[in-house]
């Protein structure tokens, strides 16, 4: 059959990646444009995808001992202000509130871009002594930051996103925590969204304002660009100090509490179109899809056919598994071609003939293949079908990543690796000049060091001298 018009209205993924990627935004009903600059409006098929995502990973956050709360979206300006380099950090992406009606505020309000200003703030008030530590907490909120260059999802001028912060009585137990963090993300994107990651530590440049040291979850992107996916925080006692954060400690002395901090947004969304995304269109993990299996009627006017797909969808939701049946007029090729381009991991086929035959046709979104399935323990066929969908996933992006690194020793070789769509896995010194020169030549930022290497002594790439790490550098989004 050839080509249908809903999946040619899509870019070539392979020649224009940039606009397949808003084509299938667009196009799935993911998300639309806002009326303000920068700003989308996250459809139906698309919040659900997000609430998938959210009620899996708040599952995990308060397995981990966390509590939800929720703070103001306005903070006043001069709490930004008191650590110098937070300040400095978001100045460029901060919306302040200045005007009230014809009322000239007396101190700007900031509309939240983060909030450890405003949550130091109440922790000053709510811990004294060590028996108030830890304190656990995370909030589901939407932030605001004056992007430039906007694009659905992977950057918008307002967002949603969780952030945890924590504060500890010593320094070991805040960064035991901020590893923590960081490995639920890479557990949670491996089982739930079928997505692996580099992690390690940021530079000195590339970390969070205001932290001590920065910790990332870096995707591969089918364009060989990286997407920082989530980020965990160890800020020591900056914001402590600060915000005069104090406790007694067990032996009565006075001490400033550690704090971390760690996020991840709907920019993963993003993360999973990218990933997994095809020539087709989306292709959904499973677990976070907003329809597991699509049943689609084939001669649906024939008596029992509709019967006999509503018998199927009802056997397949008492196992948990989401099922949608379309019974709308479209022509059965175009329904193929939409559940594709929305990336539905299972498309089941159920007509007259089949139904005589016991059976169903099963199209599988990862592999784009059909096979006949017998209609006898179709909750089984299906549920088992959906593991294998997730893990073929997982392992095709994996191959992906690997196929997109390259091992470099130089910056003739690093320059061809990212000119040709890769990461560069460099030797670095961790030098500030070293790292600007590499982005000045190759467009390439440091993306992350991995905490596990070897001894070996390697020479930089960039100044030659001797080192012990390598860091992945790549652009990014």
């Amino acid at each position: 059959m050839e080509k249908n018009k809903v999946v040619s209205q899509i870019a070539d993924i392979n020649t224009d990646f940039t606009q397949w990627y808003t084509d299938v935004v667009l196009k799935t009903n993911l998300a639309d444009y806002g009326p303000a600059k920068g700003t989308m409006v996250i459809r139906e098929y698309g919040y659900e995808l997000w609430e998938n995502f959210k009620n899996e990973l708040d599952r995990r956050i308060k397995k981990e001992g966390h509590k939800n709360v929720y703070f103001p979206i306005f903070i006043p300006l001069s709490f930004f202000t008191r650590e110098a380099e937070h300040v400095e950090g978001f100045a460029p992406e901060l919306a302040t509130v200045t005007q009230v009606g014809k009322e000239i505020l007396a101190e700007p309000l900031v509309v939240r871009p983060t909030s450890e200003t405003v949550i130091c703030d109440a922790f000053a008030r709510w811990v004294s002594s060590f028996r108030d530590l830890p304190v656990l907490i995370n909030q589901w909120a939407n932030v605001v930051r004056m992007e430039k260059t906007t694009r659905p999802f992977l950057r918008t001028t307002e967002f949603l996103w969780q952030e945890g912060h924590t504060l500890h009585a010593t320094r070991e137990e805040a960064e035991a925590h901020t590893i923590k963090m960081l490995n639920m993300y890479v557990d949670f994107a491996k089982d739930f969204l079928a997505i692996p990651f580099y992690y390690g530590k940021k530079s000195e440049k590339e970390k969070f304002a205001g932290a001590v040291y920065t910790y990332t979850v870096e995707g591969v992107m089918n364009d060989g660009k990286s997407l920082q996916c989530g980020t965990s925080h160890y800020l020591g006692e900056n914001f402590a100090k600060v915000f005069n954060i104090n406790f007694q400690d067990k032996d009565e002395i006075v001490k400033h509490p550690h704090q971390t901090s760690w996020g991840m947004s709907t920019r993963m969304i993003g993360a999973i179109i990218m990933v997994h995304g095809d020539e087709r269109g989306l292709r959904l993990p499973p677990k976070v899809a907003p329809i597991q299996v699509v049943i689609v009627p084939i001669a649906s006017h024939k008596g029992g056919v509709i019967e006999k797909c509503d018998e199927i969808k009802n056997i397949l939701e008492t196992k948990g598994i989401k099922v949608f049946v379309d019974k709308s007029d479209n022509q059965t090729g175009w329904k193929f071609n939409e559940w594709e381009l929305k990336g539905v991991p299972i498309r089941l086929e159920i007509g007259p003939k089949d139904i005589e035959a016991g059976n169903a046709v099963l199209f599988r979104r990862d592999l784009n293949t059909k096979s006949p399935v017998s209609l006898n323990n179709i909750e089984t066929t299906v549920a088992e079908t959906l593991e294998s969908i997730h893990c073929n996933l997982y392992q095709q992006a994996k191959q992906k990543m690997a196929d997109k690194t390259k091992s470099v020793k130089n910056m003739e070789e690093l320059n061809q690796a990212i000119e040709t769509g890769n990461f560069a896995f460099a030797p670095w010194c961790g030098s500030r000049e070293c790292e600007d020169k590499i982005k000045e030549i190759s467009g390439a930022s440091s993306r992350c060091t991995p905490d596990s290497q070897t001894d070996s002594i390697k020479k930089c790439v960039y100044c030659g001298k001797e080192c012990k790490h390598e860091t992945y550098f790549a652009k990014n989004y």
